[in-house]
């Protein structure tokens, strides 16, 4: 025969029955091993819940002294809500400055969210052991700024927005938020000029090797690039296929797309005033773990750099001449036939100094261009790596 099974709850009815019937509690208790203040509980329970007061009793206290006050679990969610891309620490830091005293701690706040489905778990992705660059880190604001355009999407209308962000990389402010319908080298520089009369000027602009910053061209020089180094703004460009070069502007663009592209809005001028809205929380409302939860506005201040109204003229006292480059793009050294160098520099000038070895090099503003040789052929400088840009302007403003 098989063993018959006996579970606790078994044994405690098998207890009460035997107890209802006339036995002694004493006795009954010394059999099942028991105490009599165990032996009388079993029968208060029964007594007072029936036959599932003999089941396993939740041992979870009654009364939680430090559980979250119900009021402020609901302002917690309700704050994620209208920022979801906000975590525990910036709703932390955000709640207690309004409500003037402590909250629980980022944890706490954590769980809240996951248990209330406010959490989307992130897909797993390796982690890769970083590369050091040749990129300078900046210091102290204005040292550094990086800029770039926002993968496109589409609006409304049907039309496309690209937008274009430029951050301070010091301190992570947002410097400008401009949703363009098309990617235009003209476009960006109207933006970057109303950037530079309000903010001042940058020691450096750091960007990808993508239009309208850089081209495959002589220096990798296009109009931006160009207007950037007539104002003596030395140029930063990350390494071919590596955005993490500028991880944390990449890192804010995620943001800026969650938080103004998902919906996207009827038109570019309603897009517009979403980016100008999302730009005013994220300087001086949305606290930013880096900064130690500092708002980027409070750690940026203004360039002591003056965009002037006029772009000053660029010298080369250590050059032999100064040569006007024509808009086709064309120099001619000494009386010989014209020198093909780049439509980027249409209408500026150039430095060229002849070398010992006979050949003359030819130089806009910091950046050495090439060589014109005996046989008056023109030998461009294959790369300009970001460490052969001089760090201080050329030229003072």
């Amino acid at each position: 025969m098989p063993w018959k099974a006996t579970k606790p709850v078994d044994l405690k009815m098998e207890f009460i029955a035997r107890l209802r019937a006339g036995e002694r509690m004493t006795d009954l208790c010394r059999e099942y091993g028991i105490s009599r203040k165990t032996g009388h509980k079993l029968l208060n329970r029964v007594e007072r819940l029936g036959a599932s007061g003999l089941e396993e009793q939740s041992r979870a206290p009654k009364h939680i002294p430090h559980r979250t006050p119900l009021e402020v679990v609901q302002l917690i969610l309700a704050k994620r809500r209208r920022h979801p891309t906000w975590g525990p620490k910036k709703l932390k830091d955000v709640l207690e400055r309004q409500l003037g005293h402590g909250l629980p701690a980022p944890s706490t706040i954590g769980s809240m969210l996951e248990r209330n489905g406010l959490v989307d778990k992130r897909k797993y992705r390796p982690r890769h052991t970083p590369r050091p660059t040749t990129l300078r880190q900046a210091l102290a604001p204005n040292e550094v700024w990086c800029i770039d355009y926002k993968g496109q999407f589409r609006l409304g209308d049907g039309s496309y927005c690209y937008p274009l962000t430029v951050t301070d990389q010091y301190s992570r402010y947002l410097l400008g938020c401009e949703g363009m319908n098309a990617i235009s080298d003209e476009a960006a520089r109207d933006a970057c000029a109303e950037i530079f009369r309000t903010h001042g000027l940058p020691l450096a602009m750091r960007s990808d090797n993508g239009v309208p910053f850089a081209s495959t061209g002589l220096g990798g020089l296009t109009k931006l690039s160009v207007y950037w180094l007539r104002l003596g703004i030395a140029l930063e460009r990350i390494r071919p296929a590596h955005p993490q070069d500028n991880g944390q502007h990449e890192r804010m663009h995620r943001t800026l797309k969650r938080e103004t592209a998902r919906p996207a809005r009827a038109n570019l001028l309603q897009q517009q005033e979403r980016f100008d809205a999302f730009l005013e929380e994220f300087n001086h409302h949305r606290p930013h773990e880096a900064l130690d939860m500092k708002r980027p506005a409070e750690v940026y201040k203004s360039s002591d750099r003056p965009c002037p109204a006029k772009l000053p003229e660029l010298t080369y006292p250590t050059h032999d001449d100064a040569l006007r480059v024509s808009r086709y793009g064309q120099i001619c050294v000494s009386g010989w036939r014209q020198v093909r160098l780049s439509a980027a520099l249409a209408d500026e000038y150039v430095g060229v100094r002849e070398l010992e070895d006979g050949r003359w090099l030819v130089t806009f503003a910091t950046i050495d261009l090439g060589y014109i040789g005996p046989g008056r052929s023109f030998t461009p400088l294959t790369s300009h790596p970001p460490e052969a840009t001089k760090p201080l302007p050329m030229c003072p403003v």
